[in-house]
């Protein structure tokens, strides 16, 4: 045997996996298709500020395991509110429509509730021709990175009954923490894995640098990839590929402006761009004090703009912005960055939401295949799925699976 395990995917699942292993005193190789670490948490530099292309906030926070671990590694963790759905001086969205959008939101969700559609879609929880059907699919698109019809009532209250609400941020950067918590195994990254057999005496990856045996693999890359055929698997996996096809990863994505000159916006406060439309942007405007405004599209919006391209995306988020507070706002901002999820090549995606039926996929997508291959990913946990620590969490059960299993 080359190696006692592989661990296929270097994001916070692989990572957190690898890292337990190390701490059973298994010989680990951690392998990563593209050239960096970290999947779908990546943090980037420009002009000496972080910017979180991917995850951003550390979810739940009093009982994220992450927490802790960016402290032990010298990380800055910052609590306290967030900005988030609160509109800066009302702008666009009069105190009585934030009152009455925030309503709709609450009716729906006690709908899903306490009168759950037999068909498990969570659009049909709507109001036919509801005032505030679009504010509704576009906070569906910030939290599940999915239009409602797309979405599992099921799984959506999985999540929610979970959520502390409480999200704190890492001043380095997210990405920058889980990219410095690989442990001292032998790392390769650009060695994508073309398919994954059993074998006698256990498992074969075949990789573009030749092949690697190994007693067992922790498979840790997205439902995207999975279902896609990227990786071909033996048929001791279809219930696993089939499961991932039922757990598509939802789109969410930023871009970043730059802020400069005599702007006057304050910091740590947030705009929604139209609360009348499901594409509409979210806008953090100088999050942590920085010169920069954040804008995120989930869903729909953000299916649009990568459509788009970036020069329009950037446009039309100037043009919601402008329309808030001014043409004048436009001589104050410069593009800066921008992440295209779906364009990534070995992800594919953002977060992963189970669709109406198919919540019970992401217990099928956990189970171990005959000892041997253990899956992980923030798709197999049952409540902390589309967030890194719900990935790293996954990442140490398999470990504790594979350790347990001789």
């Amino acid at each position: 045997m080359d190696y006692e395990v592989v661990v296929v995917g270097a994001g916070a699942a692989g990572i957190a996996a690898a890292r337990r292993l190390v701490e059973a005193g298994r010989s680990v190789i951690l392998l990563e298709a593209s050239d960096r670490v970290g999947g779908r948490a990546w943090t980037i530099e420009l002009a000496g500020v972080p910017l979180d292309l991917g995850c951003g906030w550390l979810h739940s926070a009093e009982r994220n395991p992450l927490v802790a671990v960016g402290q032990a590694t010298g990380f800055t963790i910052v609590r306290g509110p967030t900005a988030w759905q609160k509109q800066w001086h009302d702008l666009g969205f009069k105190p009585e429509d934030q009152t009455a959008a925030t309503t709709a939101w609450n009716a729906l969700e006690s709908r899903m509730r306490d009168n759950p559609a037999a068909s498990d879609r969570a659009s049909d929880a709507l109001p036919p021709n509801g005032e505030w059907n679009a504010y509704c699919q576009s906070l569906s698109g910030y939290m599940n990175g999915a239009p409602l019809d797309r979405l599992s009532i099921a799984d959506f209250l999985a999540y929610d009954n979970a959520a502390t609400h409480t999200n704190w941020r890492v001043q380095e950067g997210y990405g920058n923490l889980i990219a410095a918590s690989v442990p001292d195994v032998t790392l390769r990254l650009s060695s994508p894995v073309r398919r994954i057999a059993l074998t006698d005496r256990g498992v074969r990856l075949d990789t573009d640098r030749g092949p690697i045996a190994t007693r067992s693999a922790v498979i840790t890359v997205s439902t995207n990839v999975l279902a896609s055929g990227a990786i071909a698997f033996d048929a001791a996996a279809d219930d696993h590929l089939h499961a991932a096809s039922k757990l598509p990863l939802g789109l969410a994505d930023k871009l970043f402006f730059e802020l400069h000159g005599n702007h006057g916006l304050e910091p740590e406060t947030h705009l929604l761009g139209n609360p009348h439309s499901s594409d509409t942007g979210s806008y953090y405007i100088r999050p942590l004090g920085r010169p920069v405004i954040e804008a995120f599209f989930g869903g729909t919006g953000a299916v649009t703009i990568e459509r788009s391209g970036l020069l329009d995306a950037f446009a039309f988020a100037m043009d919601e912005l402008s329309s808030l507070l001014g043409n004048n706002i436009c001589s104050h901002l410069r593009p800066l960055a921008a992440s295209s999820w779906c364009r990534t090549d070995w992800i594919r995606g953002s977060y992963s939401h189970a669709l109406p039926g198919h919540a019970g996929a992401r217990k099928t997508l956990a189970k171990p295949v005959r000892g041997r291959l253990f899956f992980a990913g923030e798709a197999t946990h049952n409540s902390d799925f589309s967030t890194a620590h719900g990935a790293w969490e996954t990442g140490i059960r398999a470990a504790e699976q594979l350790v347990e299993s001789g």
